[in-house]
């Protein structure tokens, strides 16, 4: 009773948390909007233009690949938001908040997604694309109904790792000056030693990364027509036992 009465009890939990808890959620939100939004199509680049795609440009490739994504993907992220800060205060007027905050963790988060987007496209079957091609499409139907249709599950995989990711970046983002549960921690756990606070703040980010990685599973697992298969087949495997069985039962 005395440890539920000192959470009640405690400004950095009855106070501070529940915004803290929002802004955290905004930054997520925001970035992987954006993310999705340009580190979609980012990907498709990357796998289209490479030597063999669908519409070779290696040079482009090249500049885009090595030097656009790689670059940015090697700058460890506190560099690189503190490196963005005139970015961000020039897009969103401020160069603190939660929206501000977002600039950063989006450069960040998008070069990271393209590279797991272009990865799941590679392991669409060469095959599939070459008979819709034979059979008149053209590229962006082959990108459209062949590579992003066929990688779907895979996708969404990536863009769920992509979220547990930007939950992590977003509580690094707090300390610098983002807001959310990462300064709540550095605030209350780190200057204050309340322990209580710190506790609760890690047991509510794990919830949050689990909730996002069962939802991408479920809906990974929901568009995957491969185990959309298995399972009619074990349906109708279920289906003829049961006749059977009462076939038994009826002779």
């Amino acid at each position: 009773m005395n440890v539920l009465s000192d959470l009640f009890n405690n400004p950095g939990i009855t106070e501070a948390l529940p915004e803290e808890f929002v802004a955290t959620l905004q930054m997520v939100g925001i970035s992987g909007f954006f993310t999705l939004l340009v580190g979609l199509p980012l990907g498709v680049f990357l796998h289209t233009s490479a030597p063999g795609g669908l519409r070779p440009m290696p040079v482009v490739n090249r500049i885009v690949s090595d030097i656009v994504v790689n670059i940015t993907r090697s700058i460890p992220f506190a560099i690189l938001m503190v490196s963005l800060i005139p970015l961000a205060r020039f897009l969103t007027g401020s160069s603190i908040g939660p929206v501000a905050a977002s600039v950063s963790l989006s450069i960040g988060a998008i070069p990271f997604f393209a590279r797991l987007v272009e990865t799941s496209l590679r392991d669409v079957a060469s095959g599939k694309i070459d008979a819709a091609l034979v059979m008149g499409s053209t590229r962006m139907q082959v990108i459209t109904k062949v590579l992003i249709a066929e990688a779907l599950p895979s996708l969404i995989a990536a863009f769920t790792t992509t979220l547990v990711t930007l939950v992590g970046y977003s509580a690094m983002a707090g300390i610098i000056g983002g807001g959310g549960l990462g300064r709540l921690a550095y605030n209350y756990g780190l200057q204050r030693f309340d322990t209580a606070v710190m506790v609760v703040i890690i047991v509510i980010i794990v919830a949050i990364v689990q909730i996002i990685q069962l939802i991408g599973d479920r809906l990974a697992q929901r568009v995957d027509h491969r185990t959309a298969a298995t399972a009619g087949v074990r349906r109708r495997r279920r289906s003829r036992g049961q006749e059977v069985v009462n076939g038994v039962l009826g002779s």
